[in-house]
């Protein structure tokens, strides 16, 4: 039977080995790579494609969530397994509207990380046990949900750039002077849009901006 091929992406080499000789003791899989930032692991899918990536968030030269959302974009049907040391809700919520298959706490993964891996690999979605289990379970079914049923973008090329400003948290002052077009025409793109998506409030439109990939990437500024 053909290994389930997985690349390691992680800045602490130590960590890395430590990893590679756990899962290389298993011989369903096989590290076939390994990466040590995230420019490192894009370019390393340019000359070989696994089947999962062990991703962490922390990297240098681009953060692993970035990382993720290029790699669903460039290649679909990679699955991305989080390992992390971060337990913030934001963390994990982020990681998951980017299309993330799995979220693994690293303090998790001494018994946990075949069973993250094994889950992955069927089409399910892997959240750490240490997270909250309300939590888990709010953003599992948010998130089946909205693969499946997100309807067609109803919003305009301009509303979108718009969406983006107000995503990372712009003013409409901020955004008429950058796209030169007066404070009150961005409050009417903003009205027509919460009314074409049934937005009561900006935290809403913001969810989904993120959801549809629209947001730039200093929408997060606390992820480092």
């Amino acid at each position: 039977m053909k290994p389930y091929t997985l690349i390691i992406a992680d800045d602490h080499v130590m960590f890395r080995q430590g990893l590679k000789k756990i899962i290389d003791a298993n011989p369903t899989y096989k590290i076939i790579g390994e990466a040590s930032t995230g420019v490192e692991l894009l370019n390393l899918l340019k000359e070989t494609t696994p089947d999962l990536i062990l991703l962490d968030i922390s990297m240098p030269q681009l953060q692993g969530l970035e990382a993720a959302k290029e790699i669903k974009k460039r290649h679909p049907k990679v699955k991305v397994l989080i390992l992390t040391m971060h337990k913030s809700n934001e963390y994990l919520n982020y990681a998951l509207s980017i299309g993330a298959d799995g979220y693994l706490l690293k303090e998790d993964a001494d018994s946990e990380l075949f069973s993250a891996i094994d889950t992955v690999r069927q089409q399910g979605i892997y959240i750490s046990p240490l997270l909250s289990p309300q939590l888990k379970d709010l953003l599992l079914r948010k998130y089946r949900e909205e693969r499946t049923q997100m309807p067609e973008d109803p919003l305009t090329r301009r509303e979108k750039e718009i969406l983006r400003h107000i995503a990372e948290g712009k003013s409409s002052k901020e955004i008429g002077a950058m796209l030169q077009i007066s404070s009150r025409t961005v409050e009417h793109h903003r009205a027509n849009m919460m009314r074409k998506l049934g937005c009561r409030k900006i935290a809403e439109l913001v969810r989904y901006a993120i959801q549809k990939g629209y947001t730039s990437e200093q929408v997060f500024p606390m992820i480092t």
